[in-house]
């Protein structure tokens, strides 16, 4: 993926994690770490997950440094297709 920044294996500094992400819509594929609640495992994230209030789990990559300077995750997968989440 363009402008991933691949995981350092010496450290923990980005790493693939399983998250809740709140997105306005699920077209990016970058988020703001405040955007973003790391979870222990993928059932808890998608538990956790709340598209009604567009809260979606999400195997992510990060944090990284951007060029603007802020902490990001990049998306590496939603854990349950638009499909398949109901919206209340």
């Amino acid at each position: 993926m363009r402008g991933l920044v691949p995981p350092d294996p010496e450290s923990n500094a980005s790493s693939m994690q399983f998250a809740v992400v709140y997105v306005p819509r699920r077209s990016r594929n970058r988020f703001a770490a405040n955007c973003v609640e790391i979870k222990d495992s993928a059932a808890d994230a998608i538990e956790h997950a709340d598209p009604g209030n567009r809260r979606f789990a999400a195997r992510v990559s990060g944090p990284s440094k951007s060029s603007e300077g802020q902490m990001i995750y990049y998306l590496l997968e939603w854990l349950i297709q638009p499909e398949e989440q109901k919206r209340p």
